[in-house]
């Protein structure tokens, strides 16, 4: 199931094994393009016909009313509701600290120079639905969209053939305050919000995961509408020295199985020891899980316990996958910090499991997958903003230097942008 490599001996095998890239097929290619052409021209009509197709509901309405969501809220059970509560607390308050402030600052010359930020207008996070419910992936994409001040924030996420949500995704959007709820998913709602119909608004940037339909929507829609990243199936490696306990190393990468047969999960050690008792007891314990046979078939396709021959491969082996989740179960996961470049998220220590993260901690879930960690960074408030660079120059400072910035312009071969300053500097 978990088959062990040895990196100085199977480099290029493994890199081919741990190979994971953003690409879709040509069905999910002609599926997508046909919804969002459809939805662009045809509007609610066309988001409605595709919501019966992949739903299985012809839809009277698409929002969801504030009674329903009042509704599951009432009904949770109030120790979910305290665990919601707190974790959003921890969230928001992580998530303050992201805030960035306007800037100015004055040359010689009279000339004022600044950068202004702003918060987007209106943000649509689209919650995953289906076979599994997500709450956490409410609170997650809410708290940066309202710490950043975004005025108008709508959520999304598919109800199931009777029209009904998940109670625990409406209970969620109650504790973070979001009353604009929709009952749609896939390409179409991604097209829908991109777009704009004649029930459901444009907006200015789409956040969070989704299937491969909708990451594709997301992806094309880029430009129209900002988006936060292109998510892939989830992974996790965890970087273990003799030290780390062989159960919370299978467990968590066990965690990470369970999402999805193309999840990912590697162990890299420079220990052989320790990744034969993790191979040994993996094997022992997938029996023993509810979802067994996912995990079993990510961690044979997908998964992988690489032996290296000292820390700093180990380190090495990390930065070349680049993954979502990195876990240091090391004596001292702080000295080797320094050397890891490229994660979407690190837990620093065994009792840091990446579950704590998922949920709790504060820092956001929403990560660069695919080996996009190498250029890409969490949602956070920035994903949320803007910004406009400001200039005011003075008439003196521009009769110092504007001769200079004309031969500029004359260099580039661009005549009316060096008259546009000579014109001024005949009036002084």
């Amino acid at each position: 199931m978990l088959k062990i490599y040895h990196f100085a001996q199977d480099e290029t095998t493994l890199r081919q094994q741990l190979n994971r890239t953003v690409s879709f097929d040509p069905d999910t290619r002609r599926t997508v393009d046909e919804i969002l052409l459809r939805v662009s021209s045809e509007g609610d009509s066309a988001v409605l016909d595709y919501t019966e197709r992949f739903q299985g509901i012809r839809l009277a309405g698409m929002k969801v009313s504030t009674a329903e969501i009042d509704q599951a809220y009432a009904e949770s059970d109030p120790e979910f509701i305290a665990i919601l509560e707190e974790a959003f607390r921890n969230i928001t308050a992580f998530h303050r600290n992201e805030a960035e402030r306007s800037f100015f600052y004055e040359q010689k010359g009279g000339v004022i120079l600044g950068q202004r930020v702003t918060p987007m207008e209106r943000a649509l996070l689209y919650v995953p639905g289906g076979k599994a419910s997500y709450p956490s992936s409410v609170l997650m994409n809410a708290a940066p969209a309202q710490v950043a001040g975004v005025s108008e924030i709508h959520m999304t996420t598919p109800c199931d053939p009777e029209g009904k949500m998940s109670p625990h995704i409406l209970a969620a959007a109650k504790v973070a305050g979001i009353t604009n709820v929709y009952k749609l998913g896939g390409a179409q709602a991604i097209a829908a919000f991109a777009f704009g119909t004649e029930s459901i608004p444009k907006v200015d940037i789409i956040t969070g995961p989704g299937n491969k339909y909708v990451a594709l929507a997301k992806k094309q829609v880029f430009g129209h509408v900002s988006i936060d990243s292109i998510a892939g199936p989830s992974e996790v490696v965890v970087i273990a020295d003799d030290s780390a306990d062989p159960e919370f190393i299978v467990m968590d990468m066990f965690a990470q199985a369970e999402h999805d047969p193309d999840a990912s999960a590697v162990l890299i050690t420079p220990s052989e020891t320790l990744a034969e008792a993790v191979q040994e007891l993996a094997v022992r314990l997938v029996g023993t899980m509810l979802r067994g046979e996912v995990i079993a078939k990510a961690l044979k396709d997908n998964g992988a316990i690489v032996v290296t021959g000292s820390m700093a491969d180990a380190c090495r082996v990390s930065d070349m996958i680049a993954p979502e989740h990195l876990e240091l179960h090391v004596e001292n996961p702080w000295g080797i910090l320094p050397d890891l470049r490229h994660a979407g998220a690190i837990f620093m220590g065994q009792w840091s499991c990446e579950t704590v993260g998922d949920y709790f901690a504060g820092p956001n879930h929403t990560l660069p997958t695919n080996g996009t960690a190498r250029f890409f960074s969490p949602l956070s408030v920035r994903d949320f903003v803007k910004h406009t660079s400001i200039i005011a120059y003075s008439k003196e400072e521009l009769g110092r230097t504007g001769e200079k910035i004309a031969r500029f312009a004359d260099h580039e071969g661009l005549q009316a942008h060096a008259e546009a300053v000579r014109a001024r500097l005949r009036k002084l």
